[in-house]
């Protein structure tokens, strides 16, 4: 999901050569040449038209949206596609694409712990999991996941990942060598990957000939780009080479927005319906944004990985209840975990809950519902009884019980801290 725009005169990520490739090897498609990522989704979205529940083509189209820089798109697709097969890990892995190609990394890990459950290898979800860990400034970990990735068809885009992780934790060698095999078969992503590498350790000279000589003439837009990179905090670093995330002086910037472009969405019933989704070319103002923004000798801004709390798991897509006073709320779906008239009770027993579990529980937030004659301990909210469902099953799986609950319009709902 590297997407960099040609104002700083490189590109990298899905948007690469070879990434059609693997959208088609991933999802069942082939072609007697290669498709670009725009003209699988034309194809996905020209079967959803006929059949909008072909689930293979929801993760086509979701993967190919990704890729080629429309994540609001991929996110329906993906909601559809969940709704039609729950039990595949699919689009839980998807949206945990999506969350991390917004730069949500943490909202990302519920998806992946969820697609994990249901069957994903750490193979398969490796280049999206690792590039959240690297946003939250985890090295370590998004190197392991990358190298997991590295037998997948994501591989070519896990091996520059991978190599502008390790340029992240300072190792210029290592990453240069994780290149080689890629500069081997002329990937052209590659080049522009080895001036990122030599830009985060510090040396922006040899960055700047990288990037011309691959890609002649660009080095003077690139220049300040490049030359910023070495002094960020390794969460920045990760943001800005990946997604085009650049921090300025009043905080983590999104470095442009690029004209909207128009996709075929089938409006679906349960789905969100696009007719216009912007694009996220990142970097197509990132000159502007460094003319109007001197580069502080020290960020003043603090890591973009340093994010919210996590939502509870969106296993349905729907916005968490984000609440510091008690309000009614529109009628949702939860799952309850416990009742009484003690409150104050409920942090306690959650934490039991979650000790039995950690994975089950990972990035889960507890809610609690008021009314004059009991409380109710919750977790959500889900997009539908059968996702209710799916995770009480697991709940099942550690000896907790939970059943469906949906609010009515007048309960009140506030997040598990602000209820004791």
């Amino acid at each position: 999901m590297i997407r960099l725009a040609a104002a700083v005169g490189l590109c990298l990520g899905l948007a690469a050569p070879g990434s059609a490739a693997m959208v088609q090897q991933a999802y069942g498609y082939s072609a007697p040449q290669p498709e670009t990522p725009d003209a699988v989704l034309e194809r996905c979205v020209r079967t959803l038209a006929s059949n909008p529940t072909d689930f293979t083509s929801l993760i086509c189209a979701g993967k190919s949206a990704v890729a080629v820089g429309d994540p609001s798109a991929a996110a329906g697709f993906f909601a559809r596609a969940d709704e039609v097969n729950p039990r595949s890990p699919l689009p839980q892995a998807g949206m945990g694409a999506v969350a991390v190609a917004n730069g949500d990394a943490r909202a990302a890990m519920p998806y992946f712990t969820r697609a994990l459950q249901l069957g994903a290898t750490a193979a398969s979800i490796g280049a999206d999991r690792g590039l959240a860990y690297d946003l939250m400034g985890m090295q370590t970990q998004a190197q392991a996941d990358y190298r997991a990735a590295l037998s997948s068809p994501d591989a070519n885009e896990a091996r520059r990942r991978l190599a502008l992780s390790l340029a992240i934790s300072g190792d210029r060698s290592g990453a240069l060598q994780t290149l080689a095999p890629l500069a081997a078969n002329r990937d052209p992503a590659s080049g522009r990957a080895r001036a990122f590498v030599l830009a985060l350790t510090g040396d922006t000279s040899g960055a700047m000939a990288a990037t011309d000589a691959a890609m002649p003439g660009s080095w003077s837009s690139a220049g300040p780009f490049l030359q910023r990179l070495a002094g960020l905090q390794p969460a920045q670093k990760a943001a800005a080479v990946n997604l085009g995330i650049f921090p300025d002086s009043s905080g983590a910037s999104l470095a442009s927005a690029a004209p909207s472009r128009s996709y075929p969405v089938p409006a679906y019933s349960t789905a969100p319906a696009r007719s216009s989704v912007p694009t996220t070319d990142r970097l197509a103002g990132i000159d502007e944004l460094l003319r109007a923004s001197p580069a502080p000798a020290a960020p003043a801004s603090p890591p973009v990985a340093q994010l919210p709390p996590p939502p509870a798991p969106r296993i349905a897509y729907n916005l968490p209840v984000a609440r510091t006073t008690a309000t009614s709320t529109a009628p949702r779906i939860w799952l309850q975990l416990a009742s009484g008239t003690d409150p104050a009770s409920f942090p306690a027993e959650f934490r039991r809950m979650k000790s039995r579990g950690p994975d089950v529980f990972e990035g889960i937030r507890g809610y609690v519902s008021s009314s004059p004659d009991r409380s109710r301990l919750l977790i959500g909210p889900f997009h539908s009884t059968g996702d209710a469902r799916t995770f009480a099953d697991d709940l099942e799986q550690i000896n907790i019980n939970a059943f469906s609950w949906t609010n009515s319009p007048g309960d009140t709902i506030v997040p598990l801290d602000d209820a004791s």
